[in-house]
């Protein structure tokens, strides 16, 4: 899987907002998410992206809201999935919506 490998590329992505509650036990895999498209290299791929992390203290469930540059949103609830469920979800939209990924 290219997202296990660190392959996280973000050139279809507009904005990506992680909202979690840092104080619930089901927000490991969503603050890994966070790691890794956060990691320099992956915004290296697209300095356009917004990648916007809002903390909350209110017992919410962990949400990812990716909105890609065409408009199209993909919102992963981050309690019911892994970090690398969550990263293979994203890199399937955004190689489907790259046509130079397709070589």
């Amino acid at each position: 899987m290219a997202a296990s490998r660190g392959a996280v590329v973000l050139k279809a992505v507009k904005k990506i907002v992680v909202q979690f509650c840092p104080f619930e036990s089901n927000v490991c895999s969503t603050r890994d998410f966070l790691i890794f498209v956060g990691s320099e290299k992956a915004r290296a791929t697209n300095m356009n992206c917004d990648i916007i992390t809002e903390v909350k203290h209110d017992q919410s469930e962990p949400v990812i809201d990716v909105t890609f540059i065409d408009g199209e949103r993909l919102v992963m609830k981050g309690s019911k999935l892994t970090s690398q469920e969550m990263l293979a979800a994203l890199q399937t939209r955004c190689r489907a919506k790259d046509p130079q990924s397709k070589k």
